[in-house]
């Protein structure tokens, strides 16, 4: 028995002539702009986890203040602190440079990534689920879709190489998640 995909959703087309035009499309991008925006991601949204691994309890203070809504949840969660967001801004500014970024760029695309992922963590608070729960996609498309929208113009960069790096970053992300927590399993 051969199983049919219906064409459902993107517009009445199949999904796989969906991936395929992205990978495509994948291949008209400079394989150097692509691994410098997925380093400068990692850079962003790594150098949080990083600093806690390293810190350990210092510094570790809720961005939220432990501030509870009336739904009973944390507004972010004990994760999110202004040590990881000090991190990411910080860092991603330092290394931006070296991607011929400036400083201020850098800062400002691990803002909007921090933005995407207090974001992702405020709705995970909403959905009852507890800080430092991996939810495929939502832990990965908001931090690299804000950085990446916000500052598409600033950064040169197309919609549909926007796209890509998205999928790739989520990617990347999902596995190093993963080989993460077969490393450090008490730090996932």
């Amino acid at each position: 028995m051969k199983l049919v995909l219906e064409p459902l959703f993107f517009g009445g087309k199949d999904p796989r002539t969906i991936i395929f035009l992205v990978l495509l499309e994948a291949g008209k991008i400079n394989p150097v702009d692509l691994i410098s925006l997925l380093l400068l991601l990692m850079v962003a949204n790594g150098a949080p986890v990083v600093t806690a691994f390293l810190l350990k309890d210092r510094f570790s203070g809720p961005l939220d203040g432990s501030l509870r809504l009336s739904d009973g949840h944390p507004l972010f969660g004990s994760s999110k602190t202004i040590r990881g967001i000090a991190a990411a801004i910080l860092t991603t500014a330092l290394i931006a440079p070296l991607f011929g970024f400036s400083l201020t760029t850098g800062a400002l695309f691990g803002f909007w990534a921090m933005a995407g992922d207090l974001v992702s963590s405020f709705i995970k608070r909403r959905l009852s689920l507890p800080s430092g729960a991996n939810v495929p996609g939502l832990d990965h498309i908001p931090e690299a879709f804000f950085p990446l929208c916000f500052l598409r113009s600033q950064m040169a960069i197309p919609w549909p190489n926007l796209a890509v790096i998205l999928l790739a970053f989520a990617l990347l992300d999902l596995f190093l998640w993963y080989l993460w927590g077969r490393l450090y399993p008490r730090f996932r």
